[in-house]
């Protein structure tokens, strides 16, 4: 074997050895049950991020785990169109060349964005093969395909028969650069710096003011009322007159409404019903108009005074705000910081409330049926409490808009005759049909322009990209899918529509479970952004220290409703943990460890030997119940601890003198079992690090019995033999003892050299036959001068409790016990005071509700280790008597 594994050379090669055996293909097991996964599809203008990787890492494990367990495993991938981000990138790519989608066409410049997908799109899904995914890429989709496009039109059609899709105008979140609406879900707050700008309304009549306070000057030209308090004193008086509107020079009426807030600035608020969505829904219960006063591409339209015609909003506010001051109707300026709407793929175009028609999907009739599935225990969420938030959304749904003024996407099936009589059918030519026998003739017809919000067909995933609405062989075999692996970010926007689209047209929950799993944030446990320069690029780790451990420390920080803390130090941990197997693999190399035909581990005669393959049934049981309840961080965790404690730091060290012995039979038991050991836990780390396991399994397989297939193939363990009892609790007796005295030499600081005695007292039978039997392995491995029962303990021994004898490590002469006692007495006070230190800022509810969550959460971590500090302290003191 090499010196050390070097990722770089093998992952390449064990993943395209991999994809040329047929292993990732999906139908090669055509008895089995199905195991289905369908992939949250990135966007096709996407790259690799930390989150990505964490998502698909746990996907892969279970792809890779169900796999080996013999199931026909379909793990479904593909890319989703992504709307409104592949048309910016294909827009900024006209724009490089001075010319603009407008100047071409739509027809050409859709075909411009095929020829971007066919050269740059899907750069991501060359990055998951860098991961190990085990895609079944043979079926790779794409949400533009011609069988998905399809089931969009289908779905849509069948919506507008039955009567759920229809047109309206309403207030909706308007992108001015692109011009296209915006759903709710995919505005983002941001807060900036701005200004409170208090304006005086001169009330008609009088020679009173009612002042207003405003962030959006500009919009007070679509004024059409002021609101105040129905119970607020001052106004009471004025509601029924009207406010002369500045600048427009409009008469508007003081309304009573309980929106307006008598405790917040004035408590009079403008109300402009075709700019605010607050407003709207006043101007509704009071029949007022919705005045747009916007061009869509955010320009002030000729509904306001002629001076402000034509400008930029952001240029009509400062003028505005000028004139205000000339006229003396400004009474003051406040500057605040507020939150406000940005496209969340841009993030930075400044959304607008508009006025537009649109068309509209009146979901409650779905949400009902989605709700009932999760209510029912059809569907269940890991971890349970997202399903709250899911309850909370669509309990409260509201009809989802569902078009784009977007050229690239899903076309609207709708087509228009002269009339403005709409026909909605899957074809032209069915809408044609349908158009002459409403008139009685041919007429022309013209095509909706609009195309689908992307998320409509994303919600069709699960079931689209397997062939439906043909009842194809796939559908009949993997849907509904198992299990959803994705983020409680996304339950709006997916996993409900996708339950929504799932239950109303196939009948069927489109998944049983829906795993959500943790967000990634830094080692401090701050969120990831570019402005924080704290954004971890997965494929830089990958580079530096291989696939495999980045996949092992995400898979064991992932505990489920808690932040997975990444950084680059943490990914180091686990390359170590790689080289920890790769050197157990050439000890065993070394010391002539080989798999031997018909090996039976239950017919082993050494304890030893009997208690490691009791000890790795018990890790195979443990990592296989943690994996069947998505519990991934136990399941990581009891691997690292069988493979680095066990295996590695006991077993290894346990069986040393045997393998330089001179008992040729009990040798010859000895490297049979740890290879067969070793083997055993090549398939149980497999599905969470595949390339170093496959590349061991090709090493250790050039000797002994053939491999029948690649590791990917292999049969997940399953053992028949029973666990020797007896075994275990001797090597775990043997186990505890030496930790014990190794912890007792570090807390009372004895120099590594200085070898001491050890008595054993009150032992059972079994214990000091154990001490006995394993003296020479005690001595060496605890660094003891001699170890023997004894019926006293000698003076100035500290004393370890193990089993039901209590042990002596005689430290007289080794340690000035004043000076150790004085030690770790101010240790035990200083982390005493660190506690309550801790304890007093968490006990403060005023600081915890205001203080980063990261602050909050290292504050408790910290706390953790000074109370296991402290307890270690106590421990020790407590030995020395």
């Amino acid at each position: 074997m090499l010196d050390r594994y070097n990722p770089k050379d093998a992952e390449e090669r064990l993943y395209q050895a991999w994809e040329a055996s047929g292993a990732f293909r999906a139908g090669n097991k055509p008895n089995a049950k199905p195991f289905t996964i369908v992939i949250p599809p990135p966007n096709v203008t996407g790259s690799l991020h930390i989150g990505h990787a964490l998502n698909n890492t746990l996907q892969d494990i279970l792809a890779r785990f169900e796999r080996m367990r013999g199931r026909d495993v379909l793990w479904q991938p593909g890319l989703d169109h992504a709307g409104i981000s592949t048309q910016i990138v294909v827009e900024r790519q006209l724009q490089e060349r001075q010319t603009s989608r407008q100047k071409i066409g739509r027809e050409e410049f859709v075909k411009r964005v095929w020829e971007w997908k066919a050269e740059s799109g899907g750069t991501i899904t060359r990055q998951l093969r860098r991961m190990g995914a085990s895609c079944d890429w043979s079926r790779e989709r794409f949400t533009m395909d011609e069988g998905l496009s399809k089931a969009v039109i289908k779905v849509f059609v069948a919506c507008h028969k039955q009567g759920l899709m229809y047109k309206d105008t309403r207030l909706v979140n308007w992108e001015p650069k692109l011009q296209t609406a915006v759903s709710d879900l995919e505005v983002e707050n941001i807060e900036i710096k701005g200004n409170l700008w208090h304006i005086k309304y001169p009330i008609d009549g009088s020679d009173q003011f009612i002042t207003i306070a405003t962030t959006r000057p500009e919009t007070m030209l679509g004024d059409t009322a002021v609101a105040v308090h129905p119970d607020d004193e001052r106004y009471k008086a004025l509601v029924g007159k009207r406010v002369r509107l500045p600048l427009s020079d409009r008469l508007v009426p003081i309304i009573a409404d309980e929106y307006a807030n008598p405790e917040k600035g004035s408590g009079a608020v403008k109300i402009t019903p075709g700019h605010d969505f607050n407003d709207y829904e006043v101007g509704r219960r009071h029949k007022l108009e919705a005045l747009n006063i916007l061009t869509l591409d955010g320009k002030i339209n000729d509904k306001a005074p002629e001076v402000y015609r034509g400008l930029d909003r952001f240029d009509a506010r400062k003028k505005i705000v000028a004139d205000l001051e000339a006229l003396g109707l400004l009474e003051k300026v406040e500057p605040v910081v507020h939150a406000v709407p940005h496209d969340e793929k841009t993030k930075t175009v400044v959304l607008e409330p508009m006025l537009t028609e649109q068309w509209y999907l009146n979901v409650k009739p779905l949400a009902d049926k989605a709700l009932a599935s999760v209510r029912g225990g059809r569907t269940k969420f890991v971890p349970e409490r997202f399903a709250d938030e899911y309850y909370r959304w669509l309990d409260n749904i509201q009809p989802w808009c569902v078009s784009r003024q977007l050229w690239w996407g899903h076309q609207i099936p709708a087509w228009y005759d002269d009339q403005g009589n709409i026909f909605v059918e899957e074809t032209e030519a069915e809408a044609l049909a349908a158009a002459k026998a409403k008139h009685g003739r041919d007429v022309k017809l013209r095509r909706d322009p609009d195309v689908l919000d992307t998320w409509f067909s994303s919600g069709l995933w699960p079931f689209s990209t397997m062939g439906w609405p043909e009842e194809t062989p796939e559908v009949k075999r993997y849907y509904p899918t198992d299990v959803l692996v994705t983020m409680f970010d996304i339950i709006f926007f997916w996993v409900a529509r996708m339950m929504m689209f799932g239950v109303h047209f196939t009948g069927k929950e489109p998944f049983h479970t829906v795993y959500i799993h943790a967000r990634v944030v830094d080692e401090k446990g701050q969120k990831m952004s570019k402005t924080r320069g704290n954004v971890i690029d997965p494929l830089t780790l990958i580079d530096e220290f291989g696939a495999d451990a980045l996949r092992f420390a995400l898979a064991i920080a992932a505990a489920a409703g808690k932040d997975l803390r990444m950084g680059k130090s943490r990914v180091e941990i686990y390359r170590n943990f790689c080289t920890k197997i790769w050197n157990a693999a050439r000890f065993c190399e070394m010391n002539a460890c080989v798999r031997t035909a018909g090996f039976d581990p239950a017919a082993s005669k050494s304890t030893v030997n009997r208690w490691i393959v009791g000890e790795l049934a018990r890790t195979r049981n443990d990592v296989t119940a943690a994996l069947e309840a998505y519990r991934f961080n136990d399941a990581a965790g009891a691997l690292y601890e069988f493979v680095w404690n066990v295996y590695c730091d006991w077993y290894l060290e346990f069986i040393k003198p045997v393998l330089s012995g001179a008992d040729e039979a009990a040798k010859a038991e000895t490297r049979a079992t740890a290879a067969w050991v070793f083997d055993e836990t090549l398939k149980l780390a497999h599905p969470f690090m595949p390339f170093i396991t496959e590349e061991l399994w090709r090493v250790t397989g050039e000797q002994g019995p053939k491999r029948e297939s690649l590791l990917i193939a292999a049969a997940w363990p399953t053992y028949a033999f029973a666990r020797d009892a007896a075994a275990e609790a001797e090597m775990n007796w043997v186990k505890t003892l030496i930790t014990e005295v190794r912890s007792v030499r570090a807390e009372m600081n004895v120099p590594a050299a200085t070898k001491l005695p050890l008595q054993l007292k009150g032992a059972s039978a079994a214990e000091a036959e154990w001490l006995g039997r394993h003296n020479d392995l005690i001595l060496r491995m605890a660094r003891l001068e001699r170890a023997a029962a004894a019926n006293e303990l000698a003076k100035g021994s500290a004393q370890i409790v193990v089993g039901t004898g209590t042990a002596g490590l005689a430290l007289e002469g080794a340690i000035d016990f004043g000076k150790e006692r004085a030690r770790l007495t101010k240790e035990q006070q200083k982390a005493e005071g660190e506690i309550a230190r801790i304890d007093q800022k968490l006990s403060n509810k005023e600081f915890v509700a205001k203080a980063p969550e990261d602050v909050v959460q290292e504050l408790r971590d910290k706390r953790e280790e000074y109370d296991a500090a402290r307890l270690k302290f106590t421990e020790a003191l407590k030995r020395l008597g």
